[in-house]
C-alpha cells in the first residue's frame, strides 16, 4: 500500500467534507475546527457554517491541512497551520519553548475502516511537509505520552508520542494538558529548506 498525501486546497474540499463533515448537513460537527478558532467564534459558527468556514480556508491558497489517498480513496487527514493562528499561542496549559514561529499539528484522523494500516506517519510526514513548504522553521505537536498503553479511539486524534517520535520529532517539554487520561507532551522537530520567503505567520 502506497499512501500518497496532499494538501487540504478548494479542488479537493469534497474530500476534506469525508473526512471532517457530519453524516447530517445541518448537524454542528467540529470540522477540525474546536482547536484553530478562539472559542467564542467556534461557538457562534453553527450548521452548514462550519463546513463553509473551512471551504473559505481550502480556498486561501495554504489550506488548513493535508489529505491521504490510498489510490484515490481519501483515508487520512491531519491539520497544519501556523501556531500564531491558533488557540496554542495563548493556551496556559502548552507552554512555548521560545520565540520561533513554529507550526502546528493538533489533529490526525484516520478514517474508519482504514485504521491499524499505518496511515498516520505519513500523514504526519505530509503535514511537516507542507509547513516546510510555506517556510516553517520548525513544527510542534501536542501529542498523548501513553507508554504504550491504548488510547481511547475518540481521543487519538492528539497523537502519541510515539508517532512523532517516528515522524523525526523529539520532546521539547512537558505540558499541563491531559487527553483521555494521559499527558500530553511537547514534540518538535526542526526543519531544514524551509521556501524561503515564504509567509510564517
Amino acid at each position: 500500500m502506497v499512501i500518497e498525501v496532499a494538501a487540504a486546497t478548494l479542488d479537493r474540499f469534497e474530500d476534506v467534507a469525508v473526512m471532517l463533515g457530519p453524516k447530517k448537513s445541518d448537524a454542528s460537527v467540529c470540522w477540525c475546527l474546536s482547536h484553530r478558532l478562539d472559542s467564542r467564534t467556534n461557538r457562534e459558527l453553527v450548521g452548514p457554517a462550519r463546513g463553509e468556514y473551512v471551504r473559505t480556508l481550502c480556498g486561501s491558497g495554504r489550506g488548513p491541512g493535508v489529505l491521504a489517498y490510498d489510490g484515490s480513496e481519501v483515508v487520512g487527514w491531519a491539520a497544519v497551520a501556523p501556531r500564531a493562528q491558533l488557540p496554542f499561542a495563548r493556551s496556559r496549559k502548552i507552554p512555548h519553548v521560545d520565540d520561533l514561529p513554529v507550526w502546528s499539528v493538533w489533529c490526525i484522523r484516520v478514517r474508519p475502516g482504514h485504521r491499524g494500516r499505518g496511515i498516520s506517519l505519513p500523514l504526519l510526514e505530509g503535514a511537516v511537509e507542507q509547513a516546510r513548504l510555506q517556510g516553517a522553521p520548525a513544527v510542534e505537536g501536542y501529542p498523548v505520552d501513553n507508554r504504550g498503553a491504548k488510547v481511547d479511539t475518540t481521543m487519538a486524534y492528539v497523537g502519541t508520542r510515539a508517532l512523532f517520535e517516528r515522524a523525526g520529532f523529539e520532546w521539547a517539554g512537558g505540558t499541563q494538558s491531559v487527553s483521555g487520561g494521559f499527558p500530553r507532551v511537547l514534540m518538535r522537530r526542526h526543519l531544514t529548506g524551509s521556501a524561503e520567503g515564504a509567509d510564517q505567520r
